[in-house]
């Protein structure tokens, strides 16, 4: 695959990761459980796959280049999250 388009991927898994992460922790300060323990889980299930995925994908001189690209998509996502409105019940 295209190294560009693996970059772009981690981004959006970055992206997904944080965008799950920080849903889930709004979930959890509403005491809403099931929906907390479903984000929880697919927030791990994101993040180990992409993180798997960058350790033994890529040769090492992509492999930093990809975290970085990674983290980006993790600070979007969180960006994302907290301008996403949640219901209250």
């Amino acid at each position: 695959m295209n190294i560009i388009l693996l970059f772009v991927v981690y981004f959006f898994a970055g992206v997904l990761q944080d965008f799950l992460f920080t849903i889930n922790l709004r979930f959890v300060a509403k005491d809403r459980v099931y929906l907390s323990v479903a984000t929880s889980f697919l927030t791990v299930v994101v993040s180990m796959l992409a993180l798997y995925n960058i350790v033994t994908q890529l040769d090492p001189a992509n492999g930093v280049p990809a975290i970085i690209v990674y983290c980006l998509g993790v600070a979007s996502g969180t960006y994302l999250a907290m301008k996403f409105k949640i219901s209250s019940k």
